[in-house]
């Protein structure tokens, strides 16, 4: 036997879609069990600036490695860090 979902309310504008929802459990209007992955490789990663402090000597020899691989240093050390992270 199939549980009937109640039908999703039409909304005036986000700030009462989100009232709606904060409020209410989607599980009520939404299959879940029917829910797919989807994949979306045209978003773009958010990126946060920070601040790294680094011995001069390293930042120097980074400089020269990404030079050697003629990529920005800023570049290859978030490659490093990527690579580091999925070991």
């Amino acid at each position: 036997m199939t549980k009937q979902n109640k039908t999703i309310p039409k909304f005036a504008n986000e700030a009462q879609e989100r009232a709606y929802w904060e409020s209410h459990d989607s599980t009520d209007q939404v299959d879940w069990s029917k829910a797919r992955k989807v994949a979306l490789p045209n978003l773009k990663p958010t990126t946060k600036t920070i601040s790294l402090r680094l011995p001069q000597h390293l930042l120097d020899s980074i400089k020269i490695a990404a030079n050697a691989r003629d990529v920005p240093y800023q570049s290859l050390i978030k490659v490093w860090l990527q690579e580091k992270l999925h070991q």
